[in-house]
C-alpha cells in the first residue's frame, strides 16, 4: 500500500465476479495481476490483453500489451496449480448432466496450452517475423486463449447423492 513517503501508487483491486472494463490500453495495462486473483480473473485479464493486441496499431502499446500478456500467462500458469476456490467450483458445477455437455476442446492440458500461448507471445515480443506473420500469430494467440478460457470455464462437476462428481462420473473426494 502506498503512503506519503512512497513512490508506489495504490492499485485498483479486482474482486469476485467484477468485469474488467478498461477505457484505454493505458488503463488496461494498469490492471494488477497477482496469484491472489482467481483463475477466471487472471484468464479474463489475459483475454483482454490479447483482444487489444489484435486491435492496436500503436507499436508501443503493442509491445506493452505483449509484455503484460506474457506476465499474465506466467501468473495464469501459477494459478492453474492452485486449488480451485469454492466460488469457482460452484460456477463449474451443474445440477444434472446434459447431453452434449461433455467438454470437447481442447485435448491439450491447460498448463501446456498456457505454455503455447506464452511461446507465441515471445515470438511477437522478439519482432523477428514479418508484419503479416505477426498479425497471424497474434490472431492465433487470441484464438488459443479463447479456447483455453472456454475449456477452463466449461462445467465439469455435478452434484450427486454421494457428493461432488466429475461430469465423466467419478466421485471427487477433494478438489485440487
Amino acid at each position: 500500500m502506498a503512503n506519503g513517503d512512497s513512490n508506489t501508487s495504490t492499485k485498483m483491486e479486482i474482486k469476485g465476479n467484477q468485469k474488467i472494463i478498461a477505457g484505454s490500453v493505458a488503463d488496461l495495462l494498469k490492471i494488477p495481476l497477482s496469484t491472489r486473483q482467481d483463475l477466471f480473473q487472471v484468464l479474463d485479464i489475459c483475454q483482454c490483453y490479447a483482444d487489444e493486441l489484435i486491435e492496436t496499431d500503436d507499436h508501443a502499446e503493442y509491445m506493452a500489451l505483449c509484455g503484460r500478456l506474457l506476465a499474465g500467462l506466467n501468473v495464469l500458469k501459477a494459478v492453474l496449480k492452485l486449488p480451485l476456490p469454492a466460488h469457482l467450483i460452484e460456477q463449474l458445477t451443474v445440477k444434472e448432466r446434459r447431453k452434449g455437455a461433455e467438454r470437447g476442446l481442447p485435448q491439450t492440458e491447460s498448463d501446456l496450452a498456457c505454455d503455447y500461448c506464452a511461446a507465441l507471445t515471445v515470438v511477437l515480443l522478439n519482432q523477428q517475423v514479418s508484419q503479416r506473420q505477426q498479425v497471424h500469430i497474434a490472431g492465433l494467440l487470441f484464438e488459443m486463449l479463447d479456447m483455453l478460457a472456454e475449456d477452463l470455464k466449461a462445467p465439469r462437476f455435478m452434484r450427486t447423492a454421494k457428493g461432488l462428481a466429475m461430469l465423466g462420473g467419478e466421485t471427487v473426494p477433494c478438489i485440487h
